[in-house]
């Protein structure tokens, strides 16, 4: 299935929302995506929007791009969160790229090609070496890294850390 990663727009508001109740209702983590329990739709535009400049970020934050990936009939199907730098919190745990894939369409391989158009953003910004962690019990999230070109450097807290050189 063919995606397309971009950033939110306004338009895309249903299809986010919709995305976000699947997570919701399915207990499922949705990792890349920053949005508390009073979630509005266009602050969180706005938030997003001046966080990539480093403006208005949470004690402990770093500048990141908010990314949503969407199927080409305009279903939301995942969230992926680039940071632009790393603090030691995310060397040790988060990393420069959180993602996920809502649970109704898990198991179609858009994980791997979301990671794939995360690095080529990162890459734009002139990362050219990602950390992209997971779980250590996430076996599918491994497989997307490992797909990604990512290479084991060490597990750290339950995380795996993999490095993905981008060229």
């Amino acid at each position: 299935m063919d995606l397309e990663l971009r950033k939110p727009k306004l338009a895309d508001k249903t299809a986010i929302l919709e995305m976000l109740a699947d997570f919701k209702a399915s207990g499922g983590r949705h990792d890349g995506f920053f949005g508390g329990e009073d979630f509005i739709y266009e602050d969180w535009l706005e938030t997003i929007q001046l966080a990539e400049a480093g403006i208005g970020l949470p004690q402990g934050f770093v500048p990141y791009i908010q990314l949503v990936a969407f199927a080409t009939d305009g279903q939301a199907v995942g969230f992926l969160n680039l940071r632009l730098r790393l603090n030691d919190h995310l060397l040790q745990e988060g990393g420069h790229i959180g993602y996920s894939i809502r649970p109704a369409a898990r198991g179609k391989g858009l994980a791997k090609e979301q990671l794939r158009q995360g690095l080529q953003v990162a890459k734009s910004k002139n990362i050219k070496r990602a950390l992209v962690t997971c779980d250590c019990d996430n076996a599918a999230s491994r497989g997307v890294i490992l797909a990604n070109g990512g290479a084991l450097e060490d597990i750290r807290c339950g995380k795996e850390r993999y490095w993905i050189d981008i060229d």
